[in-house]
């Protein structure tokens, strides 16, 4: 989604009854361990590392670093526009690599985020005199040169991310006022070719967008994308759906579901990217409220885990309160992620186990 460069604790509240959290050092438990057990490639978090407390804080990695609780990582920021091409051909590979070789160390598969965004510019794009060649050539180049460095340790790629707006037109960003439409089908034309240079066709190419996970004027649009990149014999291999959520507003379980599968039908891959189930207000562990959000996540799970193995996993927009991106977008609004800000696992952690194992919710 947009930023997650929180560093600050958010205070927690007292959590509803549940039970204990698994141990963290058994391999045999863990929502990914689950998750795969249900035929998912991951359960997984964003991580907003390096550059960041999550950095240095131990409690955090040994979490985070435990393949029984997340088999997949998705750096939040390292792998933007603005950190890997911080000067115009100037490429820094530093953040990328560290959230990379953690993974690895730990058995982690990364879906790598993202190439192509309106945001987290850096400001030789944003500040450029740009005509439409020479802006095609700033994202080309890239474009290549950082799916090239990564090749094939990146499971996926976000090739280009929230290009829409919620009526399914375009929205403004640089690369649309400069290029126009082209942008989109060319940066996915453009990622695919760096990938077959290094024969590295197996990375899969995704759509990651906010607003499609349920019918509706978006959701409609991003089928219109696909099928002109199919069109001009583009690849594209999967769909990200970020599933950035509101208390007791979340998208129910049939059209969640039936989203999923029209994707599905398109022959693609469909994968939740950045689930977050956020409170608008506070308080944000009362008892009433956890339950919401414990059914909330549920539901979203759900929806994945029945939509079969073509929705290949899970990942929550990094998993405690205390490094959400949520208080610092959004005033006034979070507790949206699974774990509060002392490591507890909230109810909705137990609801994500329920869903993934196919029980109805204990918690809900």
């Amino acid at each position: 989604m947009r930023f997650s460069l929180a560093t600050a604790a958010l205070l927690a509240g007292p959590a509803l009854a549940a039970p204990p959290a698994p141990r963290h050092d058994d391999k045999d438990v863990g929502l990914n361990a689950l998750a795969q057990r249900a035929g998912k490639l991951w359960f997984g978090t964003a991580a907003d590392i390096p550059g960041t407390d999550e950095t240095t804080d131990a409690a955090y990695l040994k979490i985070l670093e435990n393949p029984a609780n997340f088999g997949e990582i998705t750096p939040a920021n390292a792998m933007k526009f603005m950190y890997t091409e911080p000067e115009q051909n100037v490429f820094n590979y530093t953040g990328g690599d560290y959230v990379l070789n953690l993974a690895e160390r730990h058995g982690q598969r990364v879906r790598c985020h993202n190439l192509v965004w309106a945001s987290q510019l850096s400001d030789f794009v944003n500040n450029g005199n740009w005509t439409k060649e020479s802006l095609t050539a700033v994202m080309r180049n890239h474009i290549f040169h950082v799916v090239q460095h990564f090749g094939r340790r990146c499971y996926s790629w976000d090739v280009v991310n929230e290009a829409l707006n919620g009526d399914g037109t375009f929205s403004s960003s640089i690369w649309y006022d400069t290029i126009g439409e082209d942008y989109f089908y060319l940066a996915f034309q453009y990622a695919q070719e760096a990938l077959a240079e290094i024969h590295a066709n197996d990375v899969k190419l995704y759509y990651n967008d906010y607003g499609i996970e349920n019918p509706g004027t978006k959701a409609d649009a991003v089928h219109n994308l696909v099928k002109e990149l199919r069109k001009r014999d583009i690849r594209i291999d999967g769909i990200g759906l970020e599933s950035h959520f509101e208390v007791g507003f979340t998208p129910s379980l049939q059209d969640q579901l039936s989203t999923k599968q029209g994707y599905i039908a398109l022959g693609l891959d469909v994968a939740i990217t950045e689930l977050d189930v956020r409170f608008t207000q506070a308080p944000y562990y009362d008892a009433a409220g956890e339950k919401q959000q414990a059914q909330d996540y549920y539901t979203s799970v759900s929806s994945c885990i029945e939509a079969g193995p073509k929705c290949i996993g899970i990942t929550v927009w990094d998993f405690d309160d205390k490094y959400s991106w949520v208080p610092y977008t959004f005033a006034g609004q979070g507790g949206a992620d699974i774990y509060n800000a002392t490591l507890q696992a909230k109810p909705a952690y137990y609801a994500i186990a329920d869903a993934l194992q196919g029980k109805a919710c204990s918690v809900c």
